[in-house]
């Protein structure tokens, strides 16, 4: 990761918001979708269906970014995104959303949307 986090931006990326995924589709046109997501080790997940739109999106073009706002106090993260299918990374995924926002439903077709950080954008609070 390019830019460190401030105890504020790990605070604010544990607390239970949505945010906004963005990819890139077929057009070139900006595809950005609510979701819930994670940050831990460096490692930004969302996990989702496979075949949905977000994943055909991030194997055709890996540039992603997610933003999450709350009034003032915003981040971005910005990456290159991999769709994982292995059931291990599945499961990790699912436990660390389970933590930050619920149990999410039975999906036997889920993937985990991940990307290593490369820059960070935000408020002034958020970065180091």
């Amino acid at each position: 990761m390019t830019t460190a986090l401030t105890a504020a931006a790990l605070e604010f990326v544990d607390e239970r918001h949505l945010a906004v995924l963005s990819t890139f589709d077929k057009h070139g046109r900006i595809h950005a979708v609510p979701v819930g997501f994670t940050v831990s080790g460096g490692v930004l997940r969302v996990i989702t269906s496979d075949g949905s739109q977000k994943v055909r999106n991030v194997e055709r073009d890996a540039r992603a970014a997610v933003c999450q706002v709350d009034g003032a106090r915003w981040i971005t993260f910005i990456g290159k995104a991999e769709i994982i299918r292995d059931p291990a990374a599945i499961a990790e995924a699912v436990d660390l959303y389970a933590r930050r926002y619920r149990q999410p439903r039975v999906n036997p077709r889920r993937v985990v949307i991940t990307f290593t950080i490369e820059d960070v954008l935000g408020s002034s609070a958020m970065k180091g």
